[in-house]
């Protein structure tokens, strides 16, 4: 590491490329109700290196590096760092040893500056606060890595990207040497993302190594990493140099059979125009402008698909279609009628149909049966209901259905929707919005944070609703999944549509551009 950076944090000397810099064997955690999620799990990363760790949703990634990182402690297992035993109470424990994590969910504090944020935790702010230093020393940081950030801005004034460097400059300030990544892409447009593809090298060069854990990125693990652990189930399948691997190996690796990645895309001639959006605005819950003066249509069998950073007025535009949010201006008109000021019910009874990006808040009751999970969108239809007295039997026998046709693993139709993993549950909210048959489904984010075979599964099933009819605006904020799926394709900043560009005559490079607007909007193409 740049002797600068080091002084800045502690005397250790900076690790030698190639030198083994932790250990972790036989690693076992078995939580209270026999969970066993990690069992004799071995991991060791080397300075100069990018390692990555691979597995479905609850395959044991977080768990192992929340071991690693003081906030769990292992059941059985040792650590080793540069060859010494540890032993981990606390996060602080892992500062001293040299290990910085950066959550998918941010540690900031929003009100506070971004120097402000950083210094937060080093040992210098306990006794007297020299910000004229921090600053110099973060600078040196941000120069070295290709860093570019505000030190005097308010985090909240930060988007998801910046913040997560944030984060970054953060643990290298407080001497980080390994440094562990929750799933560093999946909030970043394709220029950051290629801007952190960069730093993570040079922070490698440096000596340093990086931990990133990821769900299913495949590509971008077989791009940054040198080495790659599969978990399964809690264990180790496989530890593999990444010159070996394909996309294919590595998903087989965490699901345990071949996932056909080949999109099941119908040729369909997309139909009449289901949805007119003119001119629509409204406000965030901040008050602040989020959708503004936004127009947009969507014809049946047709996808349209949004590509956006968080933050940018999707989830909001989606509300509103939806009825869940009032607008300060413009219309909504659906199948030829003025919806605007139409209410949730009345929108589901036309056959609007409306999954989410918040499938645990927003999408489903957690102490709810799945049955009782599955009526809510159901309960006052004359077919499962007689004068306010639901059909349980009924409802519970079709939530068995459901279970089957979208292959859910649940434990019953009477398991509570807590104990379903996210990709399960995102299943389970597709398999009550979809068995409604919509004319017009809107669906926000719907592989995010899903194993491969999980978001292979749902973007099937979005294909095979466009082959039936039905028109589909899809939010997303991952760029190949927008790419893959949609027939025409918006990017979205603040608020406002870029451009609309037609599958054929798409520009991934300019897309990506647009979606952190960095270029005007040009060439527009209506479909």
């Amino acid at each position: 590491m740049n002797n600068q950076i080091s002084k800045s944090t502690d005397s250790r000397p900076a690790p030698e490329t190639g030198e083994t810099l932790l250990e972790m064997r036989g690693i076992s955690k078995l939580f209270s109700g026999g969970v066993l999620a990690n069992d004799q799990v071995d991991f060791e990363i080397k300075a100069g290196e990018i390692h990555a760790l691979l597995g479905e949703n609850g395959a044991g990634k977080t768990t192992l590096m929340n071991i690693l990182y003081g906030l769990y402690q292992p059941t059985a297992g040792e650590i080793y760092i540069r060859g010494e035993q540890v032993h981990f109470k606390s996060p602080q424990d892992a500062f001293g040893a040299g290990i910085g994590m950066v959550h998918q969910n941010r540690k900031l504090i929003p009100a506070h500056t971004v120097i402000e944020n950083i210094m937060l935790g080093h040992p210098a702010t306990r006794m007297i606060i020299n910000e004229k230093k921090a600053k110099e020393e973060v600078s040196r940081i941000e120069e070295r890595f290709g860093f570019d950030i505000d030190l005097d801005a308010r985090v909240w004034q930060l988007d998801a990207g910046e913040a997560q460097i944030v984060e970054i400059i953060k643990a290298l300030y407080l001497g980080a040497r390994i440094l562990i990544l929750d799933e560093p892409t999946s909030v970043l447009t394709p220029p950051e993302t290629e801007k952190l593809m960069y730093s993570l090298k040079d922070m490698v060069d440096s000596g340093l190594a990086v931990i990133p854990f990821i769900t299913h990125k495949l590509p971008i693990v077989l791009e940054i990493s040198d080495r790659i652990t599969i978990l399964r189930n809690g264990r180790v399948v496989d530890h593999i140099k990444t010159k070996d691997a394909t996309k294919t190996s590595l998903a087989q690796g965490m699901v345990g059979k071949e996932i056909l990645f080949d999109l099941n895309r119908p040729e369909v001639s997309p139909g009449d125009e289901i949805l007119k959006v003119e001119h629509l605005s409204a406000l965030n819950d901040k008050g602040f402008p989020a959708v503004t003066d936004l127009s947009l249509s969507v014809r049946e069998g047709e996808i349209f698909a949004l590509a956006g950073v968080a933050g940018n007025g999707q989830h909001e535009l989606t509300e509103l279609l939806m009825g869940l949010r009032k607008p300060t201006g413009g219309k909504i008109i659906y199948q030829e009628k003025d919806i605007t000021r139409r209410t949730i019910k009345q929108r589901w009874k036309a056959g609007i149909g409306f999954v989410p990006a918040d499938r645990a808040g927003m999408g489903s009751v957690a102490e709810f049966s799945l049955c009782d999970n599955m009526a809510m969108n159901f309960y006052f239809l004359d077919e499962f209901s007689s004068f306010g007295i639901l059909d349980n039997e009924k409802i519970c026998r079709w939530t068995g259905q459901a279970i089957e046709e979208f292959n859910v693993k649940a434990p019953g139709v009477h398991a509570l929707a807590r104990q379903l993993s996210g990709g399960n549950l995102q299943k389970m909210i597709l398999a009550r919005v979809l068995t409604a048959n919509p004319r017009l489904l809107i669906v926000n984010s719907p592989t995010q944070g899903l194993d491969v075979g999980a978001a292979v599964f749902v973007q099937n099933r979005l294909l095979d609703m466009k082959k039936h009819g039905t028109g589909i605006i899809l939010v997303s904020e991952d760029l190949d999944e927008v790419l893959a799926l949609g027939d025409r394709i918006a990017p979205i900043y603040e608020g406002k549509l870029m451009g609309v560009f037609s599958r054929e005559n798409i520009d991934k490079a300019k897309v990506g551009l647009l979606m952190a607007g960095l270029e005007e909007e040009e060439e527009e193409e209506e479909g």
